[in-house]
């Protein structure tokens, strides 16, 4: 999967820039080939995966998501279970937005998931996804992890998401959704909050 988005990723690159003809054909043959490998790999469709790849434009970067570890007063943290794809227990968190900074991104993803309004207060971690032992993805992917104060709110539920719960440390449940959310993650969050001094980790 990794070299599969490496070659997906040169061919954007020099599809952004040549103007070679010849060229062109050449990154879209390699495009292809990476789809191919790509679908070798999981259950996709090659075709679907080249689709969703001719449609990235310009220079190849890693795509930015944002997760929010909210914390209580009483020292819990804030999960939320997801409705897509495993219905299984999240850190909340998504997408950055155009026009958003970071933490202005998981602030608003923690009341989207969650109903409750947080503050960002410390950029805990920066990781590549890919070598963060999750399962594979189509795309790269930057994570920037935030530890957030619970400022109020009340709890609810959304399109993408179907409870939450409050956990301290030893209760975190084991159903977790590994794509999205480690127990590694959950233990580098609970450090973080503990020690507020300790230097952002990154990969």
């Amino acid at each position: 999967m990794l070299w599969a988005r490496e070659l997906l990723a040169t061919a954007q690159t020099g599809l952004n820039f040549t103007t070679n003809p010849y060229d062109k054909e050449r990154y879209e043959a390699l495009r292809r080939l990476g789809a191919r490998i790509m679908a070798g790999h999981t259950a996709a469709d090659p075709t679907r995966i080249e689709a969703l790849f001719a449609a990235e434009t310009g220079y190849a970067t890693p795509k930015v998501g944002v997760r929010g570890a909210v914390f209580d007063a009483y020292g819990r943290i804030l999960l939320v279970r997801e409705t897509v794809d495993d219905h299984r227990w999240t850190l909340p968190g998504g997408w950055a937005e155009v026009n958003q900074t970071p933490s202005e991104s998981v602030v608003r993803e923690v009341y989207e998931e969650s109903g409750y309004h947080a503050r960002a207060i410390k950029l805990a971690a920066v990781w590549d996804r890919a070598r963060q032992r999750h399962p594979p993805a189509l795309y790269s992917v930057t994570r920037l992890f935030f530890v957030c104060a619970l400022e109020g709110g009340t709890a609810q539920t959304s399109l993408e998401t179907s409870g939450h719960g409050w956990f301290h440390e030893g209760e975190v449940p084991e159903d977790l959704s590994l794509g999205r959310t480690s127990p590694h993650h959950i233990a580098r969050m609970f450090a973080h909050w503990r020690d507020p001094g300790m230097a952002t980790e990154f990969d």
